[in-house]
């Protein structure tokens, strides 16, 4: 039986491993031919769609697997807004929206609000949150 997950990510990328277990954990589920319905990162988990996170050398970059993760897949990954802006992350268009001359958003994440996460919630068989 194929089973549906909405997962939430809370946790920066490399303060402690949430998103990072996500990740694997995101990657478990579809090697067992279950689905993603949405990934939502809430939070300090907006941190994974920042493109410039640039790690050590020695360390691979989160946000950049998330986006590989999504290309590959195909999955809807959404970042939470309101937490976006709080924390420097933003979109070309909430740039323009609040004349800021650049944006920071990886492709491949999208900006959304927290409707988006109930319907997430209401599409799933499980739901799994990863991070405080």
């Amino acid at each position: 039986m194929s089973l549906c997950f909405a997962i939430l990510v809370t946790g920066q990328p490399y303060s402690d491993q949430s998103s990072k277990t996500a990740l694997q954990f995101c990657k478990a589920i579809i090697e067992r031919e279950h689905r993603i319905y949405r990934v939502f990162f809430f939070n300090d988990g907006v941190h994974c769609a920042n493109k410039f996170i640039t790690p050590p050398q020695d360390e691979k970059s989160i946000p950049s697997q998330w986006q590989a993760f999504q290309q590959e897949h195909e999955l809807d990954l959404v970042v939470c807004v309101s937490s976006a802006l709080r924390r420097g992350v933003i979109d070309q268009k909430e740039a323009e929206r609040y004349n800021v001359s650049g944006h920071n958003m990886a492709s491949g994440f999208n900006i959304g609000g927290l409707g988006q996460w109930v319907d997430a919630c209401m599409h799933a068989d499980r739901v799994i949150r990863f991070g405080n």
